[in-house]
């Protein structure tokens, strides 16, 4: 499995990379840390990096109410990397559509 799992295309992130064009969300693997992500991200997109900033987010317990009983379960826990780049360079994540 790699270090960059899949990019964040969200509302949110979104408005962030509206707001500070150098900016990108990645989901990372847990175990990744900022040195392993930059070089990741230099290598697959061919920009340069200037920061990476990461947060651990924790799974959360659900539950819902059904026919059947109350259902519990758990939201799986990742790693989210917010990658910002040098002036000047972008992803641009819809080219190879």
């Amino acid at each position: 499995m790699g270090i960059i799992i899949k990019p964040i295309l969200t509302e949110k992130q979104t408005a962030i990379s509206e707001k500070f064009p150098n900016r990108y969300g990645f989901r990372v693997a847990p175990s990744a840390n900022k040195v392993e992500i930059k070089k990741a991200i230099e290598e697959l997109y061919g920009v340069k990096v200037e920061s990476v900033n990461t947060i651990n987010y924790a799974g959360k317990r659900k539950s819902r109410y059904t026919k059947a009983g109350v259902i519990s379960g758990k939201t799986s826990a990742f790693k989210k990397a917010i990658i910002t780049l040098k002036d000047g360079d972008s992803i641009d994540f819809f080219s190879n559509i």
